[in-house]
């Protein structure tokens, strides 16, 4: 069955792999005919880009499913992505759901949906989930346009070897696969064209990029990127602290383009803890990561991802960790209260922190993240930055935002015109709604 005109709406849940991935799925269905809408309007077909990495998103991720069938019981309503992958059995007992389709199968999304919706008189739920784990091919998915104009995450990886205990990822997307160079090259050209000016490198464990290809790494990749002229910026998605090394850091700090924002994912700042995550590093590697950032750039922006209440964690545990993070003094931290995966290792371990105590240690370390972003900021007050300007703020007529290479928010007053533009401004006063103020 021919897709054109029908209309389609997709929603995004989880990670910049999977906003990506979404871009992709909006052109593929933009070249097939098909009127993108908005997720609240009436659609003939209905998409979840479904996240799996905790038990709240995957509740998230059902919830969003049924709502398209309570809205038009006739609606093609479709699982995809990393919740279709790994609950599968879950959801194949769900009669809201019409299609499951698993990672590495999003390339295919127009065929099966032609196929499914050509036969929709007798079609039967349809299930298209391969055994990711046995999969070496990385699924090829190209962005050939953007709604947003500014900033676009670029895919170059999938898959993760490492592990962790906590994390349900590696059985979700399967091994690391990396995306040839080549093409890397040319998507971001292509965008370049469309406007983009800004490029954020991503993956589910990106920093392992090449590892698959054997004669290529991620800043070899960077390097190449940052040869395209009209390519004004290129920042790194969450980082492995393993990648921080002098070689590395030299090849970065020679790059005019390079955003000096690094998020490393620590998720504790507690040796213990992290062995029991079966995280490879220990607090004395990140304490020379950061060292060594902060002796190559001159203001770093470094965050991270902390997570509370892990298994087993004491308070003496989580004061390690309180104490660790005060002393690198990072500009900000995302804090997640850990919640049981089933599937994975740390499910099973004794004692589970109950939820009081993870709360109150998430607030502890969100006051703390709170005060050292407003230290990283009040330290740049009267510095000129380069700012590229995404957007006109919200009921605020002659104001612009956007964002520094340290991604500090920034709003700014003009009467002309900005959007897309990268403007010279001195930093004036931290606002209190998580901008800085700046003027020209």
């Amino acid at each position: 069955m021919n897709l054109q005109g029908k209309r389609a709406a997709i929603v995004t849940l989880g990670c910049k792999v999977n906003q990506y991935e979404t871009d992709a799925m909006y052109g593929m269905l933009k070249e097939a005919g098909v009127t993108m809408v908005d997720p609240k309007e009436a659609a003939d077909i209905y998409i979840v880009n479904t996240c799996s990495v905790t038990n709240m998103a995957e509740r998230k991720s059902r919830q969003m499913l049924h709502r398209a069938k309570k809205k038009n019981p006739d609606v093609v309503v479709v699982a995809v992505g990393c919740y279709a992958q790994v609950g599968k059995e879950e959801l194949s007992k769900d009669t809201n759901i019409d299609l499951i389709i698993g990672n590495n199968k999003k390339k295919d999304l127009i065929h099966i949906l032609e196929e499914h919706m050509g036969e929709k008189e007798s079609a039967a739920e349809s299930i298209e989930v391969i055994d990711i784990a046995h999969d070496q091919e990385y699924e090829s998915l190209h962005v050939e346009q953007l709604k947003e104009h500014t900033r676009a995450y670029i895919k170059v990886q999938d898959g993760c070897n490492q592990f962790c205990s906590y994390c349900i990822i590696p059985y979700a997307r399967g091994r690391v696969r990396s995306r040839k160079m080549e093409e890397v090259l040319e998507e971001i050209t292509n965008l370049t064209k469309h406007g983009c000016q800004e490029f954020v490198i991503t993956g589910i464990h990106v920093t392992s990029y090449g590892k698959d290809l054997g004669d290529v790494t991620l800043i070899d990749l960077l390097e190449e990127i940052a040869k395209i002229p009209e390519v004004k910026r290129i920042r790194l998605g969450s980082l492995e602290p393993g990648f921080i090394t002098k070689d590395t850091l030299d090849r970065l700090s020679k790059m005019e383009s390079f955003c000096p924002h690094f998020h490393l994912s620590l998720q504790s700042g507690c040796d213990s803890v992290l062995k029991r995550m079966n995280r490879k590093y220990t607090t004395q590697d990140i304490r020379e990561k950061c060292k060594a950032i902060r002796e190559h750039f001159q203001y770093p922006a470094l965050t991270t991802d902390i997570i509370v209440g892990f298994p087993g964690e004491t308070e003496e545990e989580f004061e390690e960790t309180r104490k660790f993070l005060e002393e690198i003094d990072l500009y900000e931290m995302h804090v997640f209260k850990y919640s049981i995966r089933k599937g994975t290792k740390a499910a099973d371990m004794k004692p589970q922190i109950n939820d009081q105590i993870k709360a109150k240690r998430s607030n502890v370390l969100l006051e703390m993240s709170k005060q050292h972003q407003k230290e990283f900021e009040t330290k740049q007050l009267g510095m000129v930055k380069e700012v590229l300007i995404e957007e006109k703020m919200h009921g605020k007529d002659h104001y612009y935002t956007g964002h520094t290479k340290e991604y500090i928010k920034v709003a700014l007053y003009s009467e002309e015109p900005l959007e897309n533009k990268i403007v010279k401004v001195k930093l004036r006063q931290i606002l209190d709604d998580g901008y800085v103020l700046a003027e020209c």
